[in-house]
């Protein structure tokens, strides 16, 4: 079964950024008509290459931050296994300031590299929309399936028709199809199917032979429709199996180059690294799942990938060789003045914000160092206990095998023993005092 959306996403923002896209898409595609090369993949191919250009600012700006992050791990980590285990609100809260004063000492912020996420979401998103329904937003792409789509629905069959030489595609088109549901539809069609839909309307032979020419011309892209997916079943393997593995392999390595382009050399993962972890794990999860969406998916959107993964790891080798010449401390220094102009904007003080930072640290320290020691006194007490109970024990097993009738015979005796001792010191002291009563009274 083969799936169609139906033409333009109307979700907020992304909607909008895929028209943009899409604009710059049908630009692409009609500078190349100029040439006589009216082709989607090489449109496809230029086009990642010039997204790729116009997001290589947010991209450096995420590598600064990955790098920077690198730097900090150490410290972040040794916050976390400060308070592991430690789920109170006392210590919850006292590990959030010690994080915010790392943070704050590097001059970056805990949301910083979520804002680069956020801001490159819509455009991916938009990406995937334009890339995945190209006559939707691409206009010169569009008005070539118009010129089938509108004849074709004034036909009374139409419906059935396509029904019955798609029937694998769903949702399927229905009497309330408009123009943009039937171009959907139709930009899967393979070979054989606009050669049946030939057959099937004699009238309309000519404008579909042209038409169909026309998008063959464009769709094809050495060899392979960019309009079906290159898995069409265990049995019919076909060269386009080469592009989700192709995709694969450039998402591995451009992760490679990611990866050694933010290492920090002093910085070791552990068990206790989350984030590290987490990011080993996504680095062997995308390729997997890169090689599974282009064997299912259209084979453009694996055109695109293998496109965008080339584009990523040229651009990875060049940021590699700039963040290898970075200063931390320069980095450090810029995020500082960049957070002092934010604060100034929003109305506050720098010094202050950063004396208040010191001043929740210092409360934080002290904190520590009153539970430091009242369980250094709490283990001085115990240790007391512990002595008194093994000298009073050894006592009065003195010379005698531990539990035996002797040492139980001893211990009466060294009672009564001790118990006489005492009452012999305080009959001396009351000795003392009446002789120093008479003494007196001489």
């Amino acid at each position: 079964m083969e799936l169609i959306f139906l033409t333009k996403s109307s979700v907020p923002i992304i909607g909008q950024v895929a028209f943009v896209l899409g604009m710059i898409m049908d630009a692409l595609f009609r500078f190349t008509s100029q040439f006589g090369i009216t082709n989607i993949g090489l449109s496809i191919i230029l086009f990642t290459v010039i997204t790729n250009l116009l997001m290589w600012p947010l991209t450096v700006s995420q590598q600064k931050s990955s790098k920077l992050m690198s730097v900090m791990q150490p410290e972040l980590q040794a916050v976390q296994k400060k308070y592991k285990g430690k789920t109170d609100q006392a210590s919850m809260a006292r590990m959030q300031a010690e994080t915010r004063a790392v943070y704050q000492k590097y001059g970056t912020s805990m949301s910083g590299s979520c804002l680069f996420l956020l801001i490159q979401m819509p455009i991916l998103f938009g990406l995937y929309q334009v890339i995945y329904k190209i006559p939707a937003y691409v206009p010169s792409v569009y008005k070539v399936f118009e010129s089938v789509a509108s004849p074709l629905m004034q036909q009374s069959n139409f419906v059935s028709t396509l029904t019955e030489l798609a029937p694998k595609v769903k949702p399927p088109i229905t009497d309330a199809a408009t123009v943009q549901n039937v171009i959907d539809l139709l930009y899967k069609f393979t070979p054989a199917q606009w050669s049946s839909l030939e057959q099937a309307y004699p009238a309309l032979s000519s404008t579909i032979s042209a038409a169909s020419a026309e998008i063959a011309k464009m769709n094809y892209f050495l060899g392979v429709n960019l309009a079906t997916p290159p898995f069409q079943g265990i049995d019919h393997p076909n060269f386009a199996w080469i592009i989700p593995v192709l995709s694969a392999a450039v998402q591995w390595y451009s992760a490679k180059l990611m990866t050694a382009g933010t290492k920090n050399n002093k910085a070791k993962v552990d068990e206790d690294n989350m984030m590290a972890q987490q990011m080993q794990s996504m680095n062997t999860m995308m390729p997997i799942m890169s090689l599974f969406f282009c064997f299912t998916l259209p084979a453009g959107i694996g055109i695109y990938w293998v496109a965008s993964g080339l584009c990523r790891m040229i651009q990875q080798l060049v940021i590699n060789a700039q963040l290898d010449k970075m200063d931390v401390d320069e980095i450090v220094r810029k995020n500082t003045e960049k957070a002092n102009e934010k604060a100034i904007r929003e109305g506050k003080n720098p010094a202050l914000v950063k004396s208040n930072s010191d001043k929740l640290l210092r409360e934080v320290k002290r904190q520590e160092e009153a539970e430091k020691n009242e369980e250094e006194r709490q283990r001085q007490r115990t240790e007391k206990t512990v002595k008194q109970v093994e000298e009073s024990t050894a006592y009065y097993q003195k010379n005698a095998k531990p539990g035996s009738l002797a040492s139980k015979a001893n211990m009466v005796a060294m009672y009564d023993e001790r118990l006489a001792e005492k009452r012999r010191n305080k009959k001396d002291k009351g000795s003392d005092i009446s002789s120093g009563e008479n003494s007196n009274e001489n």
